[in-house]
């Protein structure tokens, strides 16, 4: 799955906030201006050509979902980011969070009672 732009991840966001909706719905939660009829559609089948929404039909309509959850998503994110970025290291970036003050030691040590316990669990 590739990255969204602005304007899928907003649409995601109505669809992962609001359920799922038909293109007219959408409209409804758009401040004016808001984007056209034909511009929203497209944005939508963009984005279940994608994979990341599917569709049930009523009659001559569809009523899109979504197919990945906002967490799935943040998720798959961080992993691109960390390959693309990060030259394949997790470590590189708690490094980089540490450095940059974003994670403090106390934090890096509850992280690391996480991840003993999560191992323990395993077990």
């Amino acid at each position: 799955m590739k990255k969204l732009t602005n304007k899928e991840r907003e649409v995601m966001e109505l669809f992962w906030h609001h359920g799922p909706m038909f293109v007219r719905e959408l409209l409804e939660h758009y401040d004016e201006p808001k984007p056209h009829f034909n511009t929203l559609s497209t944005i939508v089948r963009r984005l279940e050509y994608q994979g990341y929404v599917g569709h049930k039909q009523y009659g001559s309509t569809y009523q899109y979902h979504a197919l990945i959850t906002e967490e799935d998503y943040a998720k798959k994110n961080i992993f691109r980011l960390v390959d693309n970025y990060i030259v394949d290291s997790y470590k590189g970036l708690v490094s980089t969070f540490l450095k940059e003050e974003k994670l403090s030691v106390d934090e890096l040590r509850e992280l690391l009672t996480q991840v003993e316990e999560y191992k323990d669990s395993k077990k």
